[in-house]
């Protein structure tokens, strides 16, 4: 499902200092993946999903970004920018923006590499009516130790040799209603997207989680940003597929 009005508010202002000593010059979405910033992949992705216009919310290193994307002619977008003075969160920045936006728009951070098709999550979204719906990602985590289990006498009940635990981890790709997180946000104010979600459900309003298959990463290690770089480099076409 397209939707040429469908917004994205892509959280571009944070100073990424577990990349450092890179991030102490360059804003950590403009970090290259193989021949693209990081950034550019995501804005050629949403463009590919029908989304026209892009809100960047920045802070750290603004300039650099702004005079890299401009107002998005190149990539085929109407991009414009919310600048934010001292750090607010994650969900902090969208009160900033709030009188750009539309009744429903994808909120994500800038330094993420998927394969999601953001359509599909954005149509989910709008078929449930829902107040907020948060991309998923199953992520898997060994444990290289035999874990115990013991009852209150310290007796064994269980003994797990190097398990694999599962979990649901939030992919840092969200849509939402304007008009149910409007109540909840006060320009200035610091606010987290996962407190937003909470104080949303607390009150009653519908929060959804969406699963595709896809490939998920969020570059904010170092351990990982060479990982995204591998695999970006060996599997282009998957994540852009109009190239």
């Amino acid at each position: 499902m397209r939707s040429k009005s469908m917004q994205a508010l892509i959280l571009a202002g944070g100073r990424g200092t577990r990349l450092h000593p890179y991030t102490t010059v360059l804003p950590k979405p403009l970090m290259p993946v193989g021949d693209y910033p990081i950034l550019e992949i995501i804005l050629r992705q949403l463009k590919g999903a029908g989304i026209t216009d892009v809100i960047l919310a920045v802070g750290y290193l603004s300039q650099l970004l702004q005079a890299f994307f401009q107002k998005g002619e190149r990539l085929g977008l109407n991009i414009s920018y919310s600048f934010e003075e001292r750090a607010l969160g994650t969900a902090g920045p969208i009160a900033l923006a709030m009188e750009q936006l539309e009744d429903d728009f994808l909120v994500m951070n800038g330094d993420l590499m998927t394969t999601l098709k953001y359509q599909n999550l954005i149509a989910f979204h709008k078929d449930k009516g829902a107040a907020a719906t948060i991309g998923i990602y199953q992520r898997d985590v060994k444990v290289d130790f035999g874990v115990l289990e013991t009852d209150d006498q310290g007796k064994l009940v269980r003994y797990v040799e190097k398990p694999t635990y599962h979990f649901d981890v939030s992919m840092g790709v969200n849509v939402l209603n304007k008009n149910a997180i409007q109540p909840y946000l006060k320009v200035g104010d610091y606010l987290d997207i996962p407190d937003l979600m909470l104080k949303l459900c607390q009150d009653g309003h519908p929060v959804h989680c969406y699963r595709e298959s896809c490939y998920w990463l969020d570059i904010g290690r170092m351990d990982d940003y060479r990982t995204a770089t591998e695999i970006f480099e060996s599997r282009q076409a998957e994540f852009l597929p109009n190239l």
